[in-house]
């Protein structure tokens, strides 16, 4: 929690997904004695509370620590800007702002999620940037942002992107947040089976 700013941060995971390239379910895979979904929720309940998850209708989750919230995503196949409204809806009489991430991040650092706690400042949302991208799924939004988000999806604006343009956004540069993740690592997704090997690699699990 950002005590300076007395703001109340949750968390919120996107599991929804179809994972085309992966093949398999990507919330489910093996690393560790975990899952990634497990592993990712594990990371973040060390810097916020409550967390909420947030997955399609008929996917059948891992066990989750009671602390942990299921939401069911009312938009089917909508991409993550759906997951992102469902989810800040139901944290929004609950926390300030959530930061954001999907289910295969599981290199994600608490040292980063706190990092861009400390940085939201009485911003709308704060979101790691490149320059060039800007990583919607790795980034802190204030909850107040679910009916808007809902509204870009009524007209069919479906990018996380036309939320961020829309709302007092910080970008960060990814250089800015090397001195806690100095190879960046939070802001690496599983989305091939080449991409899971590599990060099992890194871990020393493979």
């Amino acid at each position: 929690m950002n005590t300076q700013l007395k703001l109340n941060i949750g968390g919120l995971v996107l599991c929804g997904g179809h994972s085309k390239r992966m093949g398999r379910p990507k919330f489910s895979l093996p690393f560790g004695d975990e899952v990634l979904l497990q592993r990712v929720c594990r990371i973040l309940s060390e810097v916020v509370s409550p967390i909420v998850v947030v997955a399609a209708e008929d996917q059948e989750l891992p066990d989750l620590p009671e602390d942990v919230s299921i939401v069911r995503d009312e938009y089917d196949s909508l991409g993550p800007l759906a997951g992102i409204a469902t989810g800040l809806d139901a944290l929004h009489n609950r926390v300030d702002a959530a930061f954001v991430t999907s289910c295969d991040a599981p290199l994600l650092r608490s040292a980063f999620v706190r990092r861009l706690i400390e940085l939201v400042g009485d911003h709308d949302v704060a979101v790691p940037t490149d320059g060039q991208y800007d990583h919607v799924l790795s980034a802190v939004y204030r909850t107040t942002l679910a009916d808007h988000a809902r509204q870009l999806l009524r007209d069919d604006r479906r990018r996380p992107l036309f939320l961020l343009e829309d709302a007092n956004s910080l970008r960060i540069h990814v250089d800015e947040l090397r001195d806690v993740d100095p190879n960046l690592h939070s802001l690496r997704n599983v989305n091939t089976p080449e991409d899971y090997d590599d990060v099992l690699k890194l871990t020393g699990l493979n």
